[in-house]
């Protein structure tokens, strides 16, 4: 039954996600907001995978006898590492957690002759996706985007990640510093020239505490920005790419479901640095969050004492209909109405006022069966999100 006054009843348990967080990287890009540090000396292996399993260990007991149907290992750069450590990580969590056999286990990278060669050693280890940050095939955005590969490099790895697997992802940005129409058409053909089953088309935002924040470079103005999503969408819907998601297009049978389960409300345990949580159980919605520095993390993670940890909160149940729609609505074709019952424990009347707004402003679609932007409401997302902070 869903819950009212003011609790949190669930009758079953979503889907579990495991997130792995690997903090280094060669150098920190002036658009990154995400919690990596630059590598300053040899990277840490054996210390940081000892940490991350007492990490994993200190949180069996939340997760026990739950299944995971996909891992996620992120930074950062996780290709910084090398193929053993990825076959220890993997080890690791397949004899602590109920894995499924065909899950979904994505290693992000950054293109690099010497990190790519690792692909096949990643593959063996049962890694069956690659998400590669190739950002741009423009040497000279690049440069500006302060990324360490150029488009050479960027090409090798794509070529040497689908030798090594079948589901390749390709993160590529636009409305970069004085990048043009053309420039963003021509970093796409390439892009979809390739034939990858996901590309995620990231508009580069300039984020608070973020180098680009403090000196802004010149960016396309929001009617160029405007043409560069309609070119996306038009072009990438012609190849057979289909757009499921604000920033993702997937070919058939190649939607990401790592992230899938993020958007419609799923859990997920977040090891390493920084790493976030969702967690439900029967009453309640717990979310956690780690030491953001590696090193303080790698200190504490060992004590086994629950110091690693800088957020282990109940999320209040007024907070659970913002926080399910905030994801839900990403997804082109909505959730289902019964998803919002089974995944925050609330009966659908908790939304009710907000559903009717947002309806009658043409935000979101008049169905009794589905909870769905309109078209408006999908290119006004944060309006339509924003109705249900209430």
């Amino acid at each position: 039954m869903p819950a009212a006054g003011g609790k949190t009843i669930l009758t079953s348990l979503p889907p579990l996600s495991l997130y792995v967080h690997v903090p280094w990287c060669v150098r920190k890009c002036p658009y990154c907001d995400f919690n990596s540090h630059e590598l300053g000396a040899e990277l840490p292996e054996q210390d940081y995978l000892a940490a991350l399993q007492a990490d994993l260990e200190q949180a069996l007991p939340l997760v026990w006898g739950r299944q995971v149907i996909s891992v996620f290992i992120g930074g950062g750069t996780p290709s910084l590492l090398s193929g053993q450590a990825i076959d220890q990580m993997l080890a690791m969590i397949r004899a602590c957690l109920n894995l499924l056999p065909d899950a979904e286990i994505t290693l992000e990278a950054n293109p690099g002759t010497v990190e790519a060669g690792r692909f096949a050693e990643y593959a063996a280890s049962g890694v069956n996706r690659i998400s590669l940050g190739i950002q741009s095939f423009n040497n000279r955005a690049l440069g500006a985007l302060g990324r360490i590969h150029d488009a050479s490099q960027a090409c090798a790895a794509i070529e040497m990640a689908q030798k090594a697997v079948d589901r390749v992802n390709l993160d590529i940005m636009y409305a970069l510093p004085q990048q043009s129409l053309g420039e963003c058409a021509e970093d796409l053909r390439q892009a979809m020239s390739f034939q990858t089953g996901h590309l995620s088309l990231y508009h580069l935002t300039l984020e608070p505490n973020t180098v680009f924040a403090k000196y802004p470079p010149s960016v396309p103005d929001d009617d160029t920005s405007a043409a560069m999503q309609d070119l996306i969408t038009e072009t990438t819907s012609a190849g057979g790419w289909e757009r499921y998601e604000v920033s993702a297009y997937a070919q058939a049978g190649q939607r990401c479901r790592h992230n899938l389960n993020y958007w419609e409300f799923g859990d997920y345990l977040g090891i390493g640095p920084g790493a976030h949580g969702k967690l439900s159980f029967h009453d309640k919605i717990v979310r956690q969050a780690k030491l953001k520095n590696p090193a303080s993390w790698m200190k504490n993670a060992v004590l086994r004492d629950g110091s690693h940890l800088a957020q282990d909160q109940q999320v209040d149940w007024q907070d659970l209909g913002f926080e399910f729609m905030l994801n839900a609505l990403r997804l082109k074709q909505g959730v289902p109405r019964s998803s919002f019952i089974e995944r925050t424990g609330q009966s659908i009347l908790a939304i009710a006022p907000a559903i009717d707004r947002a309806v009658a402003r043409g935000l979101l679609e008049p169905s009794r069966d589905r909870l769905q932007a309109t078209p408006r409401g999908w290119e006004f997302l944060n309006d339509l999100q924003s109705e249900f902070l209430d």
